[in-house]
């Protein structure tokens, strides 16, 4: 029976974050109120409560699950959350080893970056999620700078700007890739940004 409850109140958790992603991305973060959330899993306002304190709880919750499953990133006492993965790629240093895991990363585009569009948008009207994105970025960049502090490469001062200038490429493409009309296809993109990713980190 208690088994029977918790999985329970774990499916009830997951509808809550499906719903209000689906709103976030329907209606907008703004726009979007907990009884609409509620609503929208079958549920009501006092279990919405029940699960998430505030409306910016549920957004921290999808950010926090959803894009560090979505990449491979486990907890971190020193960052947060790390992605082993982009670590050894990064110390290994190999064009092979950077575009594959380029390659593997632009799977998870479909479901990464429309949530951090709407952490972003999220952020500008709601103080508690101020730097919510940005600090996962923030950890992106320190798993680059683990990585090229692990293999020696570069001064130690040039790498963690080496992990920002890479982790601001891959956000910007991978958010417009499929409307800026940069005149290549999905292929040719990922290489390019393969070939830069090596150039800055190698």
């Amino acid at each position: 029976m208690a088994n029977l409850r918790a999985a329970q109140k774990q499916m009830t958790r997951r509808l809550l974050m499906e719903s209000g992603l689906d709103l976030f991305r329907t209606k907008g973060y703004a726009a979007t109120t907990i009884d609409d959330i509620a609503t929208a899993a079958g549920t009501t306002r006092v279990t919405f409560y029940a699960y998430f304190p505030t409306r910016s709880d549920l957004m921290k919750a999808l950010i926090a699950e959803q894009l560090n499953d979505s990449l491979q990133r486990t907890a971190s006492a020193e960052h947060g959350s790390t992605a082993l993965g982009l670590v050894a790629t990064v110390a290994e240093g190999t064009p092979a080893a950077i575009h594959a895991w380029i390659r593997q990363t632009a799977e998870s585009w479909p479901v990464i970056w429309p949530l951090i569009r709407i952490g972003r948008d999220a952020a500008a009207i709601d103080p508690e999620l101020a730097d919510l994105v940005e600090r996962w970025l923030e950890e992106a960049i320190s798993d680059i700078e683990d990585g090229l502090t692990a293999a020696g490469r570069f001064a130690p001062h040039q790498r963690r700007f080496r992990g920002v200038l890479a982790m601001a490429e891959l956000d910007y493409v991978a958010q417009h890739w499929e409307r800026a009309g940069w005149k290549l296809d999905r292929e040719q993109l990922l290489q390019e940004l393969g070939d830069s990713w090596v150039r800055q980190l190698t």
